[in-house]
């Protein structure tokens, strides 16, 4: 079966490639996609971060927020590439300062997510970008608190997307970007 995503199959097989199911984590019934294979493999993971970058252009965006904790890897490589700042959006309880906070629903639970309020400077404009689209509740939350902290969302993207949970359709009208589609 050939991979698919919206930058094509080939940068979708490559992020296949470097994804290994774990069954049952965090909880029974959950397959996790563990995308630390392709962190480790150079060639891969800048191919990658290349192939979202040019899907963007790099003067597209003034800054890229990553979604605690693997976002943070793929937003620090896409925000060095591209000469831009980056931005953590943390889970609960993390951030040292004022911060704005959005709670939500996950495919096994509950979370919070939170922003510094002066992360963003008024219509900066901000590329989000998380490792995986599941139930769209996590991607929601973070994209709301980009805008309530005065970012201009100009993009979504995602290694993974789960399509069977229907992510993509609950974010709606936005557009979702993702590499591998399953």
């Amino acid at each position: 079966m050939r991979a698919n995503g919206d930058s094509g199959p080939d940068l979708a097989a490559v992020v296949a490639g470097g994804t290994i199911d774990v069954p049952d984590f965090p909880k029974p019934g959950v397959a996790f996609k563990d995308l630390m294979p392709l962190f480790a493999d150079g060639r891969a993971f800048h191919e990658v971060i290349d192939g979202i970058v040019g899907h963007y252009g790099a003067d597209s965006f003034d800054v890229v927020a990553g979604v605690e904790a693997r976002g943070f890897v793929v937003a620090a490589a896409i925000a060095y590439a591209a000469g831009v700042g980056v931005v953590p959006v943390r889970k609960a309880g993390k951030l040292p300062r004022q911060a704005l906070a959005a709670s939500y629903e996950l495919e096994y639970g509950e979370a919070t997510l939170e922003v510094h309020e002066d992360a963003f400077i008024a219509g900066q404009r901000v590329l989000v970008v998380d490792d995986v689209l599941a139930t769209g509740g996590t991607a929601g939350a973070a994209l709301e608190l980009v805008e309530r902290a005065g970012g201009t969302v100009v993009g979504f993207t995602v290694l993974m997307e789960l399509a069977f949970l229907k992510g993509r359709e609950r974010l709606k009208p936005r557009t979702v970007h993702a590499l591998l589609t399953v």
